[in-house]
């Protein structure tokens, strides 16, 4: 992340945030599965595999499915307004978020899960270059690695370049969690509507202050 002009880095971190607080709703309603983090899906999907619980292989099966879907429709909203793909992409977040929201108000909690999963997919295309993910918004596997890394480059005397960045946007995503877990506990689903306000208020800044990488 070291390349990129200090905005897009805070406009990453507050994406990251935005996941964090979206995955802890999405964790606590469906009891251990997440709606961003599909490599801790994937071993649930083992684990449930492997134990022979159908319910639990149709959630995760089902979570990674939905999540892959929206990774694609983001791509496509990004493919097809190339001068702002960033701010489009985004409202397209926004919408799905949104869509959540009132899925939820209505009574149908299930498509309000089916909403996060498809925005945190469509959120992972919002920074791309020749059709690849150029920042991690929402797994942070990667970008510990790059932490560790590169604290170990600054031990030995090599320029790997700083670390702390790849640091604040991992804790953008933990301040998130926090949030959204507080967020559950004080009104539930309802919590969504927080998402979608602060995913609009991104997408506003973004079409108005637009940075190029």
């Amino acid at each position: 992340m070291t390349e990129y002009q200090r905005r897009v880095v805070a406009l990453a971190i507050c994406l990251s945030c935005l996941a964090g607080y979206v995955d802890a709703i999405g964790f606590i309603t469906l009891g251990g599965f997440f709606v961003s983090f599909m490599t801790g899906n994937s071993t649930r999907l083992g684990i449930e595999l492997a134990t022979g619980h159908a319910e639990g292989i149709a959630t995760a099966a089902g979570v990674i499915l939905l999540f892959v879907i929206g990774v694609v429709l983001g791509a496509l909203v990004g493919h097809l307004a190339p001068a702002s793909s960033r701010a489009a992409v985004l409202a397209w977040v926004t919408l799905c978020l949104a869509a959540a929201a009132l899925a939820y108000t209505m009574g149908s909690p299930n498509l309000a899960i089916a909403g996060l999963v498809l925005a945190m997919g469509a959120e992972n295309a919002i920074f791309q270059r020749n059709g690849e993910t150029t920042i991690g918004l929402t797994y942070m596997t990667g970008t510990l690695v790059k932490v560790g890394q590169r604290i170990a480059g600054s031990l030995v005397g090599a320029k790997t370049g700083p670390w702390n960045r790849h640091l604040t946007l991992w804790l953008g995503l933990v301040l998130g969690a926090v949030a959204g877990a507080l967020a559950h506990q004080a009104v539930g689903l309802h919590a969504i509507w927080g998402a979608a306000l602060l995913a609009a208020l991104l997408t506003i800044v973004t079409v108005f202050l637009p940075v190029a990488e």
